[in-house]
């Protein structure tokens, strides 16, 4: 293959720009946000939009049996596996225009370039919307993405069922995604996925792409501490079994592991949820539940830091006289991505003359599953003070133009000019 991208091609940045409002409008929430919830009557009217700007740009589009979304573009040797990319246009319930749009549309812009231009590349490219990639309406996340890289069984994702009931499967026919391709249909070669940020580091540092190098690994557990609920005024201090009260140093430990210099600078630590029993006034607090989230760069790392956690729990639990029950959730491994795909990021930045650091993401994204079986990487750009998940979140539509472009280098890098 060819690995030069030597003809003058730029994506159209106004085009990006109008294409994320235009798919904005659909759940568009009070805020400025979006409220599309995955496999929802609009995530269906989003799917819908999408794919027609797919196939108008000249992409053969299959749909899988989980309601994976794949736009493929010819290559000359089609005997050769696609290189892709893609993300989600699922979003949090007050979740912004950019979260996952941004690369949907970044592939899309790619592929709309390549159109116009008459430009044929050596291997088939491929644009892909995952389906529930948040994980807000139904579990597991990054569902669509996990069916394909054989994370779980199909089964468990259609098996899924919201608060309300409504499973995966129904709400894939309530929206005509219903009748899709086998698992696996599409295979992918290697993946790009562009992505704003999702946190500060772009912005304080004044760069314009982040080469991401990998994901950070994390660990998540449900906690709970057991004491004795009694009432708050016959019971003296010292004969109390106050769960709260050990739970909350506890809580802090969690951070203060992660703030340790020992596990800096990838070190994090988070209780997301605290459940207060029975949550009453004059009641001394007999039980509580809370949510354990740790994240490291580096395996041996997240163990010692999981170490360092227990260790403080069996302590507390002693000290305090209460029980403390620890059930893991849920991990996902740190995972580095494929150096060529990163090299070709980061050359593609440094040829067109963008500022650019390395970075690790603490997020999970559809990237870190398809680093699984593919070769992958990821681009990043700055939002708004590092704010997403939120209906303010925001970026700047020359960053997202410049994280396109660079998206449009190495996608051509990876595929080769036909010539």
């Amino acid at each position: 293959m060819t690995s030069t991208t030597d003809t003058k091609l730029s994506i159209d940045g106004e085009r990006l720009w109008s294409t994320l409002m235009e798919l904005a409008k659909i759940g568009a929430t009070d805020k400025g946000g979006n409220c599309r919830l995955a496999l929802t009557a609009l995530d269906g009217q989003g799917r819908d939009l999408v794919s027609g700007w797919m196939r108008e740009a000249g992409l053969t589009v299959t749909v899988d049996a989980v309601g994976n979304i794949f736009g493929v573009r010819p290559g000359r040797d089609m005997r050769l596996p696609p290189v892709a990319t893609g993300s989600h246009i699922d979003t949090q319930p007050t979740g912004g225009k950019f979260d996952g749009c941004f690369g949907v549309m970044a592939g899309l812009e790619v592929m709309r370039t390549l159109q116009a231009e008459g430009i044929e590349t050596e291997a088939p490219l491929a644009l892909v919307i995952w389906t529930n990639e948040e994980g807000t309406r139904f579990v597991p996340v990054m569902m669509g993405s996990g069916v394909h890289c054989g994370v779980f069984p199909l089964e468990t994702a259609l098996s899924a069922v919201d608060v309300d009931g409504l499973s995966v499967r129904d709400e894939l026919k309530a929206i005509g995604y219903d009748k899709g391709a086998p698992i696996g249909t599409v295979q992918l070669g290697s993946y790009f996925e562009a992505h704003i940020e999702q946190g500060p580091i772009l912005e304080a540092e004044d760069t314009v792409i982040g080469v991401v190098t990998g994901s950070l690994g994390l660990r998540w557990w449900d906690v709970t501490v057991t004491g004795m609920e009694a009432h708050a005024g016959p019971t003296p201090m010292a004969m109390r079994r106050d769960a709260l009260y050990a739970a909350t140093y506890l809580m802090q430990k969690i951070v203060d592991i992660a703030n340790d210099p020992a596990f800096a600078p990838h070190g994090r630590g988070t209780v997301g949820t605290v459940n207060v029993f029975p949550n009453s006034r004059n009641v001394i607090p007999g039980r509580v539940g809370f949510t354990v989230d740790l994240r490291h760069q580096e395996a041996a790392q997240l163990d010692r830091m999981e170490a360092a956690f227990r260790a403080a729990a069996a302590d507390l639990a002693a000290r305090y006289g209460v029980q403390i029950d620890i059930q893991f959730v849920q991990e996902f491994p740190p995972t580095p991505f494929a150096a060529e795909m990163v090299g070709a990021v980061r050359d593609e930045a440094v040829k067109l003359g963008l500022s650019h650091l390395d970075i690790v993401t603490g997020a999970g994204h559809d990237a870190v599953y398809m680093a699984r079986v593919a070769p992958t990487a990821m681009i990043f750009v700055p939002c708004k003070d590092g704010i997403s998940h939120n209906e303010i979140e925001d970026a700047d539509p020359r960053h997202l133009e410049a994280g396109a472009n660079v998206l449009l280098g190495a996608m051509l890098r990876q595929a080769g000019v036909a010539g």
